[in-house]
């Protein structure tokens, strides 16, 4: 940690990430001495490499704008790079190692031959028309381009990256190299996508939870549950969630959360989609659609914890769906207390590692995103199948595939962990998994 501190000492959320692998692996270090000497530490933490880029392009008034672009191609010891594209104000450098680095870790955990990247822009997509959107995309894959290829590197979409803007992105792609090949997953239905990608986080997230439900003899029936964000795999983990029987209390954004005591159903998650998806508005309509339910705006500036309300409310389950650092120590106590007996992750790091402590010593059953939220790359990898095979396969079909890739995850991060002696730690064994599966392929293919 000193030596990867020491050499980017900006980069907190990478080195986050990176210590919380550190802290797991040290059993896997005492029976494979070979990988000090052989430095795969130090090798799997530097990037191979590292594309920087400024996007110019043109807003509707006529001004020239500069944002600046990122693709971090962490790892390709198990294949191609894999890893979406995030347009977002907070994206840097340091944000796009760790989410590359846990991506190295999530695709490894998958039966996919996948490598890891991660890449963006801090562009802000929101309060953008469809043309700003459009050339933003456009100047981004002119340059990004020359860097990505369906053999070399296959980018998806995140956070602010959706159908809309894969379509753009792609557009352009086809046109500069003159082919139409499967560059970017997440494309449209009549184009070379595939069903449920839009579905495949959450739907996986909940798949996931499922299995480690099953562990305690438990099911999702009747469980209270609180999600936070609002984007695709919340609203789908929404979705899913309601489809097992679960009862959804929350969801959240930018500007506040919902509380619904009566829980969402359908018809209502159906206007959150439209709201979100179409209108790109805000949940306070939710609020005004429907009286019985509860709107709070959020407080940046609140004291530690309570600007995170969207975990005050008692409930078996909490789904973390927003994005990294969302749940804090305070956070944690508040879920506990109020009941909560599995945390799920939907995002990327969501939980601090006070938080991830807190869970672990209370023995609740908790998934870590890298292997949780693995649904989205999975279905990705499927996506690339299809495209390679120039068909498609049906909505039964990708679904059943994805359940029993989550099964195949969770029971390679139960089985791991109990192979090194930390039985049902999932955080351990998602870890140990993947660092060992891309370990071994780095060393056998020789010091590159």
């Amino acid at each position: 940690m000193n030596w990867v501190q020491g050499r980017d000492p900006e980069q907190r959320e990478f080195h986050q990430a990176v210590l919380g692998v550190l802290a797991t692996i040290g059993p896997v270090l005492e029976h494979h001495p070979e990988y000090r000497r052989l430095a795969v530490l130090e090798r799997i933490m530097e990037p191979e490499r590292v594309i920087l880029f400024r996007v110019p392009w043109m807003d509707d008034k006529g001004q020239v704008q500069v944002n600046r672009g990122y693709r971090v191609q962490m790892n390709s010891a198990l294949g191609p790079y894999k890893g979406g594209l995030r347009f977002h104000p907070s994206v840097n450098l340091g944000i796009m190692k760790f989410l590359a680095f846990e991506q190295v870790f999530k695709n490894a955990l998958t039966p996919l031959v996948l490598g890891g990247a991660k890449g963006g822009a801090d562009f802000d997509p929101k309060g953008r028309s469809d043309g700003e959107v459009m050339r933003f995309c456009q100047a981004f894959m002119a340059e990004l381009s020359r860097h990505i290829g369906p053999d070399t590197d296959i980018p998806a979409g995140d956070i602010g990256v959706g159908g809309r803007e894969i379509g753009y992105l792609f557009g352009m792609y086809k046109k500069i190299a003159n082919e139409f090949t499967g560059v970017l997953t997440g494309k449209g239905l009549a184009w070379g996508g595939s069903l449920i990608r839009p579905e495949a986080a959450g739907y996986g997230m909940v798949y996931f939870a499922g299995e480690m439900l099953a562990t305690r003899g438990q099911t999702l029936e009747g469980k209270r549950c609180l999600i936070s964000g609002a984007g695709n795999v919340a609203l789908f983990a929404a979705e899913k969630a309601l489809e097992l029987g679960g009862r959804v209390l929350t969801l959240s954004d930018s500007t506040g959360v919902i509380y619904d005591e009566q829980g969402l159903d359908l018809d209502k998650l159906a206007f959150i989609k439209d709201l979100k998806n179409f209108r790109r508005g805000r949940l306070t309509e939710y609020g005004e659609r429907y009286p019985g339910a509860i709107y709070i705006p959020c407080d940046p500036l609140a004291a530690d914890g309570d600007q995170h309300l969207v975990w005050s409310f008692p409930a078996d389950c909490a789904f973390p769906c927003a994005t990294q650092n969302e749940i804090n120590g305070h956070d944690a106590a508040r879920l506990l207390a109020g009941g909560v007996g599995l945390v799920c992750e939907g995002a990327n790091m969501p939980c601090l590692p006070e938080a991830v402590e807190l869970f672990l010593a209370q023995n609740i059953l908790y998934g870590p995103g890298k292997a949780a939220n693995a649904g989205g790359v999975a279905v990705s990898g499927m996506e690339m199948a299809q495209n390679a095979m120039r068909l498609s396969w049906s909505r039964v079909e990708v679904d059943a595939r994805l359940r029993q890739i989550m099964k195949f995850i969770h029971q390679s991060c139960l089985d791991t962990a109990a192979e090194y002696g930390v039985s049902g730690n999932y955080v351990a064994g998602a870890n140990i998994a993947g660092f060992v599966k891309v370990a071994r392929a780095m060393l056998e293919q020789g010091l590159v």
